[in-house]
């Protein structure tokens, strides 16, 4: 039996375990303090039960995250049929001093050591806060197009892309 979209375990399938893996852009949508939307591209890494995303301390992100910490996080691909993640949760937020350790792994991961190297004590100066947005998804829901697809998507459209009954 298929499990339902907003199941934990969904984070246990293929797609979800490969999105979480790759060196995808994610958005977060959060509401900001003002209670207008914002949606904006952060960098992630995964911890096995934790999505994770560094910020720079004292940006508005973080402000708004304080006072309003719900949000919703989309991974998704763009070749081929979409792949879709969607995480909802609530973050929490932990200050560190320097460089926070998951934003080095991070940017690691998307230059190379060389270029990340030098980024990384250009920044880590004395006085440097960062914040460590941390999600436990409680929410979860899967799209692939193939064998999930949104709810309500007419059947013409499932036959069409293969997805049949």
């Amino acid at each position: 039996m298929s499990l339902p979209q907003g199941d934990v375990k969904l984070l246990d399938t293929p797609l979800a375990r490969r999105l979480l893996a790759a060196s995808l852009v994610a958005r977060l949508a959060y509401t900001s303090r003002d209670g207008t939307p914002r949606l904006i591209p952060v960098n992630i890494l995964w911890t096995g039960d934790e999505l994770v995303v560094g910020a720079f301390a004292g940006t508005y992100k973080i402000r708004d995250l304080s006072a309003r910490p719900d949000v919703a996080v989309c991974i998704d691909t763009a070749d081929g049929l979409p792949e879709v993640l969607m995480l909802r949760g609530t973050v929490t937020l932990t200050e560190v001093e320097g460089v926070l350790p998951e934003y080095a792994t991070i940017q690691r991961a998307g230059m190379g050591d060389e270029m990340v190297n030098a980024y990384l004590a250009a920044i880590d100066q004395s006085g440097l806060r960062m914040v460590r947005i941390g999600l436990r998804p409680t929410w979860v829901g899967v799209v692939d197009f193939k064998e999930r697809f949104p709810a309500r998507t007419p059947q013409p459209v499932r036959a069409a892309l293969g997805g049949g009954q």
